[in-house]
């Protein structure tokens, strides 16, 4: 059984060891260096990213105000938008009723004047 387990496998599992060895090795000499520097980065990272966030809440606070004055703004102008529309319907109502108002009187003197004349044309004919 020995002799089949070294003859099926061979120096494949010695071969794996040299390689994990191998590989060690080199991540040693040259990750591990890398890998001190990255983490000396850290720190720096950590300021900038809070300086990053409080940059990004500052521009949401900004929003957020710029925003609130525009809804006032814009709730102030249909104000005035709806006190126009509203002096413009009352303006046309005023000038309607003048119109109807004038109608009215002009037509009251013509029936009058055609009274008078139908009054003359009738003593004239007697």
């Amino acid at each position: 059984m020995l002799k089949e387990f070294e003859e099926k496998r061979g120096d494949r599992e010695v071969e794996n060891l040299f390689n994990v060895i191998e590989s060690l090795t080199d991540i040693k000499d040259t990750q591990i260096d890398r890998i001190v520097k990255s983490s000396a980065a850290l720190p720096v990272l950590g300021e900038k990213l809070g300086q990053t966030l409080q940059l990004s809440n500052q521009v949401e606070k900004d929003y957020l105000e710029i925003q609130k004055d525009f809804e006032k703004k814009r709730a102030e102008r249909k104000l005035k938008r709806d006190q126009e529309w509203t002096q413009f319907i009352d303006d046309m109502n005023f000038k309607c009723q003048r119109i109807d108002n004038t109608f009215e009187e002009k037509e009251e003197e013509l029936k009058d004047l055609y009274a008078d004349l139908n009054h003359k044309l009738n003593i004239a004919d007697k």
